[in-house]
């Protein structure tokens, strides 16, 4: 039988919408994810008058496989508080999409009680603002996981790496459970790392030059141990698969790590 032009062109009209919404279908499912990143100075990118200074934000790309995206949003100085109140979260939610994951780590920031703009109490403001994140990041469909802040270096007396975060760690610890957010416990894991690393090795890892004893920001080595500690617990949480990660037993050279010019 045969079919008129009308009868064609109506056809033809009807396909449409399904083939665009098949077509949507399999673009947002090919669409690469974007792992961001809401921290402070210590996952934070640096610029080229800051190095050696590492952010380990900026050596976590070289774990990831290519169809993860890393956004990384921490920024120097900030808290939990403060990268809310400056709208910087704000921005992060425009840009997240369903599939997507929000990394978060405060508390270096947080614990600075002489100042109003950044402190907050471990046990009530600190875990009120991160419900801001993980609420936020799970109403437009991605992923939250919450991270202990990366432990700095410090040592006693006899040698033994000392907690410097009071109960910040504790009572994301405790939030991650409350909430059932993934938890990657970056502050038990670099601080066992520093211990086994004793008092000179981790110099090594930390941003110590000739003019600075820096014993909370990184170096090259430092940034991509920690962020190697960061992706291998994505793994461990099954927050990524496998097939996301790479390098793990590989050793990342430091070369990789670049300082971009300042951002006019």
């Amino acid at each position: 039988m045969s079919l008129t032009r009308r009868q064609v062109t109506s056809a033809a009209l009807a396909a449409v919408p399904v083939a665009l919404v098949a077509t949507g279908t399999a673009q947002a499912t090919q669409r690469r994810r974007t792992l961001y990143i809401a921290g402070d100075s210590t996952a934070a990118q640096k610029y080229a008058d800051a190095a050696p200074e590492t952010g380990w934000g900026m050596a976590l790309p070289f774990f990831l496989r290519e169809h993860l995206e890393v956004a990384n949003h921490a920024v120097n100085g900030r808290s939990s508080k403060s990268f809310v109140d400056e709208g910087r979260l704000e921005v992060i939610f425009e840009a997240i999409r369903p599939g997507d994951f929000l990394l978060i780590q405060f508390g270096h920031n947080d614990e600075k009680s002489a100042d109003p703009t950044r402190y907050t109490e471990p046990w009530t403001t600190y875990q009120d603002y991160l419900r801001q994140y993980v609420d936020g990041a799970r109403a437009r469909g991605a992923r939250p996981v919450l991270a202990t802040s990366v432990e700095r270096r410090k040592f006693d007396a006899d040698g033994n790496a000392v907690p410097t975060h009071g109960d910040y760690p504790a009572a994301m610890r405790a939030l991650a459970e409350e909430e059932r957010v993934a938890l990657l416990d970056i502050q038990a894991l670099s601080i066992a790392l520093w211990q086994r690393l004793g008092v000179e090795e981790t110099k090594k890892y930390f941003n110590w030059t000739a003019t600075e004893q820096d014993n909370t920001h990184f170096n090259p080595p430092g940034a991509i141990a920690v962020a190697r500690l960061v992706t291998a617990e994505l793994l461990h949480r099954r927050v990524l698969a496998h097939r996301d990660v790479r390098r793990l037993d590989e050793e990342v050279p430091e070369s990789w790590i670049t300082w971009p010019d300042a951002a006019a």
